[in-house]
C-alpha cells in the first residue's frame, strides 16, 4: 500500500503545508499545477524535493479557481476540461523533465476530482487529456463500493488506474467520502485513522458512517501533511503498514 499527499500548494509569498517534513514518509506526491495553487518556482522546488526522496511525481490539476482553492465546481464544456488538464499536465511534465524526473500519474484536485466521480462526461474529458500524453500516465481516482464503470472507462482509454482511499475520512454506504460539512466526516483520532489504514491495506471491511460494513479496493492511501499532528499521524500509518509485513 502506497501513501500519497497533495503538495506544492504554496503560492507566491503565501506558504501552505509542511512539504519538507511530509515528503520522507510518502511514496507519491500530487503536485499542484498553478490553477488552484502552486506557481512555477513552487512546482520546481516540489519536484526537486520529491526526486531527492525517491517519491513518484503526480500532476494535481484543477478548475481555474485560485480564490476558491479549486473547491468550487465550474460549468465547462468537455473540450475545455480536456484542454485545461492537458495544459497543467504539460507544465508539470516539462518542469519534471528539466529536473531529470518523469511524471507518472494524474490526480485531479478538489471539485474537479469530485465531479469526475459523478459525471462520466467529465471523467472522459480528463481521460482523453491523459491518454494524449507523450508517455503513459495513470489516473488516480477515488475507490468506491463499485469501481466497475471507472475501470471500464480507463481500459477504453488505455489509461492505468490507481485506486485511492482515505484513512482519515468517513465513508457512506456507497463508498463515497462524507462531505466535510457533515458531522463526523473527518477522523481526528490517530488510533481511528491507523485502524482504518490497516483495514484498507488488508482488504478488511470497515464501517460506513451509517454502520453498514464497507470493503474498498485501494492501491494508495491519501494522507495530509499540513500540520505537525498530521505528520505524526502519517509516521504512525507508515509504521503500522510496515508492521503488517
Amino acid at each position: 500500500m502506497r501513501l500519497n499527499c497533495d503538495l506544492g500548494e504554496s503560492y507566491g509569498a503565501w506558504t501552505m503545508g509542511m512539504d519538507e517534513h511530509i515528503m520522507p514518509f510518502i511514496d507519491q506526491a500530487n503536485i499542484a499545477c498553478g490553477f488552484h495553487a502552486g506557481d512555477p518556482i513552487t512546482m520546481q522546488h516540489t519536484v526537486q524535493l520529491a526526486l531527492k526522496h525517491g517519491v513518484e511525481l503526480g500532476a494535481h490539476p484543477s478548475y481555474p479557481d485560485l480564490q476558491g482553492f479549486g473547491r468550487r465546481s465550474m460549468s465547462m464544456k468537455p473540450a475545455e476540461i480536456t484542454a485545461l488538464v492537458s495544459y497543467q499536465i504539460g507544465a508539470l511534465s516539462h518542469i519534471a523533465a528539466s529536473q531529470g524526473g518523469l511524471l507518472r500519474y494524474v490526480k485531479p484536485h478538489g471539485a474537479l476530482y469530485n465531479d469526475m466521480m459523478r459525471d462520466e462526461a467529465i471523467l472522459e474529458s480528463i481521460l482523453l487529456a491523459i491518454s494524449r500524453s507523450p508517455h503513459q500516465l495513470a489516473l488516480m481516482a477515488m475507490s468506491t463500493a463499485d469501481n466497475g464503470g471507472l475501470k471500464t472507462l480507463c481500459e477504453e482509454y488505455d489509461v492505468p488506474l490507481i485506486l485511492e482511499a482515505f484513512a482519515d475520512r468517513a465513508y457512506d454506504e456507497r463508498g463515497f467520502i462524507v462531505p466535510r460539512t457533515q458531522p463526523g466526516a473527518v477522523h481526528n483520532d490517530t488510533a481511528t485513522i491507523i485502524e482504518q489504514a490497516r483495514r484498507l491495506a488488508t482488504g478488511t471491511p470497515m464501517q460506513s458512517i451509517n454502520g453498514s460494513p464497507l470493503r474498498l479496493e485501494a492501491d494508495s492511501l491519501c494522507v495530509h501533511g499540513d500540520n505537525p499532528d498530521a505528520i505524526a499521524a502519517v509516521e504512525a500509518i507508515r509504521k503500522a503498514l510496515k508492521d503488517l509485513h
